[in-house]
Formats: C-alpha cells, structure tokens, sequence
C-alpha cells in the first residue's frame, strides 16, 4: 500500500472521529436526517445529454483526511478515464464530492442531501468503517446501491443489507489469515515463540489485531502483551516501553497512520526491534511511512495489502501512469486504488443492466465476479468480500508482494533489521 506523498506532515487537523463502541452514533441521527426528503427512483431514465452524477462524501479535512484525499484521486481518475473513452452508458460522468470533515453526522447529512434533494444517479462510498456504517444505512434506507472503498469491520455485514458491497478482498477479521498462512509456513522453530498485540481504537484495525492473535495463539505462539490506545493518542513511550520489557519476536500493530510511525519511533529510541513486525495499514503509506521511521528501518516490515502497483490486473498500468503524471510521479496510494476500484465495480454493474436501476445493479453484483485493478472480486449475499488479501513487506526500501506466490512480486521475504 502507497499511501502519500506530503513527506513529513503527520499533522492532522483536529480529531473529530469517535472510538469503536461509538460507531453507532450516526445511526440514530440519520434515523432522523434520511426520512426527510424523497429519494429518486431506483430506475434513472436514460438522457445522454445530461450527466451522469455520482454522489460521494469523503473525509477532506479531519482525522482521515489523508486516506479521504487519496480516495478523491482514485475517483477522479477513474471518472477523466471513463470520459476519455465515452462515458458510462453514454453518458459523461460528473463527481459531485463533499465534505465530511471525518465527522459521523456530517456523513449522514451529506448522503441524505446528495440522495434526496441532488438526486444524483449513483453513490460511491467514504473512507473507513466509522463512516461507512452510518452512511451506507442511509443508502440502503433510500434503497440505493452503495460500493465503499474502505470499511471491512465485520458489524457492516451483520444488519441484513441488500445494496451495500465492500470492494477490497476480505473483510477485517479475515485481513491477516494470509500473514498467519505464512507464519504456519515456516518451519516450528523459525516461528516467532511470543507476540504484543498493540491496536488502536479502531472499528478496523481491532478486528484484524483480535483474529490474528487468537490464530497465532492457537500455533503456540505465547502472548504477552496487549492494550487498546484511543484513536487520538500521539505518545508511544508508555506502549513501547511495556513492549520492550517482554521483548516478544513478534509485534502485530493495528496501526492507521501516525500511530505505526509514532510507535516505531518509540521503538527506536529504545533500541528495541522485534524479530518481526507487523502493522496494519501504516506501512501502506509508502513515501509518508519511510521518512517518517526512516527508509532504512522499514526492511522486512509485514502489512496485508489490497492491491499493488506492478500488478498486472486490467488496467493497472494505465491507472498508476495516470497517477504519476498527474502528483508528480508518485506511486499511487492504496486508498486512491481501492477507490478507483469502488467505481470500476460501479461502472461493471450499470454496464451489465444496461441502466441504471438500483435494484437490478445490486443483483447482478450477488451473483457476479468483477474485474478491477485490486483483482477479481466477488461478494456473499450480505456484500462482504470473499477473497483474499495480499501479504506485503517492505524490501530494499521499497514495498513488495510475498504472497499468495501468484500474486508476489519477489520470491523471498527477507528478516527484520535491526534499527538503524
């Protein structure tokens, strides 16, 4: 994963996104919000001299207003690409995006107006499970299809949606089977012996952190530490020293961003490096994680990724060329892939039905594989993915793919360096 590219900026504007058990908290407001108005017809009549609108709220500014800018790229391009080649049923596509501000009950206002007084004729969805939960309730209320790019928490799936679908490989709890496929792989006395399990308070990393160590526990591997740190937290010393006194080989973090920087920076100071470590999501952010815990730190750091830029997926190529033309030759983020591929399942959908009916393009995702640049997706009858994710590790400065062998980019993982 590639997130970046504003080297050395982990300032964020202030937080506004709140803790797991809160995730609920934009259910009961849209509750109230979503009744208001009236939704358009799930059958959009066709008109090729109109615009096609795709209604999209992203988290521009606050806590996710990283990934949430990525995200806008992703689409963006996707929507210049489509255009250049004629449009989606012959019709241009406009994005009409908003801003949360990573905010739950901005969300839901921001779909309910693009739903009910916009009446845009399609809706893709925000970055993560915080803001998907809410507004994907919205869009299934108003009975419209809805394709998020980010937000694999396993409560997403739970609640009987029809029209909601994730378009990454697996869901949270599901994200580091192909990491523990890989420590089973090893022989017993190449296994890390015991691990610490530090997350971040987070509706999608906690998932990921919990899974893994009750499979690893069940290889024999020991725990020895865990701990749950709030979503804003910015001091690791506490964390890092608690780690460092237990000295586990193994460190799984369920880490978004500055977290994973902050904590290995604390490492650091220590001078305590694991014989492996793993994070969730922050080594994805290819330029920003490098310089923030040193390139050459990053060596054999494990992440579970969606998608990969040499990946020879259909039209991969022309995505990561567009990207580095357009942001100065930088390598696409993830986020700004799975987005682009949130629109790719979009786009297959309303091609297949041949209109754009809501009701129609949402069966036909049950019971169809997609292509996209992430790789064939597929989903069960709740929209939760039914692949696999792939395990990426940092080697020679660089992000590369270690497995599954059809999808890695090199034949070898390489150890963990000590910190330089």
């Amino acid at each position: 994963m590639a997130r970046q590219h504003d080297s050395g900026n982990f300032a964020r504007h202030a937080r506004s996104v709140t803790p797991i058990r809160a995730i609920a908290t934009g259910v009961a407001v849209l509750l109230a919000v979503g009744a208001c108005g009236t939704a358009p017809s799930k059958t959009a009549a066709a008109d090729n001299s109109k615009p096609l609108v795709v209604g999209i709220s992203l988290p521009l500014t606050g806590d996710f207003s990283q990934p949430g800018g990525e995200a806008r790229k992703g689409y963006e391009i996707w929507r210049d690409q489509v255009n250049a080649d004629g449009g989606l049923l012959g019709r241009k596509i406009e994005l009409k995006i908003t801003d949360d501000a990573s905010n739950q009950d901005t969300v839901v206002t921001d779909y309910t107006k693009l739903i009910t007084q916009d009446k845009v004729d399609l809706l893709l969805g925000t970055f993560s499970t915080l803001l998907n939960f809410p507004a994907s309730a919205v869009a299934e209320k108003n009975k419209m299809l809805y394709v998020e790019p980010a937000g694999g928490a396993p409560k997403m799936f739970d609640r009987g949606f029809t029209k909601l679908f994730f378009a990454q490989q697996a869901t949270a709890s599901h994200q580091p089977d192909v990491f523990v496929d890989y420590i089973k792989s090893l022989p017993e006395s190449e296994r890390p012996k015991t691990a610490a399990y530090p997350t971040q308070d987070d509706p999608f990393t906690t998932p990921v952190i919990e899974s893994m160590q009750k499979q690893l526990e069940a290889l024999g591997v020991k725990t020895v530490y865990t701990t749950t740190y709030p979503a804003d937290a910015t001091n690791f010393q506490t964390i890092a020293s608690a780690i460092a006194a237990k000295k586990p080989d193994l460190i799984a973090q369920g880490a978004v961003f500055e977290d994973g920087v902050g904590l290995v920076r604390s490492l650091q100071q220590l001078n305590y490096t694991p014989k492996v470590l793993f994070q969730t999501s922050a080594p994805s952010n290819a330029g920003q994680y490098s310089d923030g815990i040193g390139k050459a730190n990053t060596e054999g750091v494990f992440y579970t990724v969606s998608w990969n830029e040499k990946a020879k997926t259909p039209n991969n190529a022309e995505f990561v060329a567009e990207y580095a033309k357009r942001y100065n030759g930088g390598i696409p983020a993830e986020d700004a892939a799975d987005a682009y591929a949130a629109a790719q399942v979009v786009q297959a959908a309303a091609k297949a039905v041949g209109k754009i009916d809501q009701d129609a393009m949402a069966t036909w995702l049950h019971a169809n594989k997609v292509e996209t640049i992430l790789g064939t997706l597929a989903w069960d009858q709740t929209g939760a993915p039914t692949s696999q994710f792939l395990l990426a590790q940092w080697q020679n400065g660089a992000p590369e793919v270690v497995a599954p062998k059809e999808a890695a980019t090199v034949d070898k993982v390489v150890t963990k360096t000590p910190w330089q």
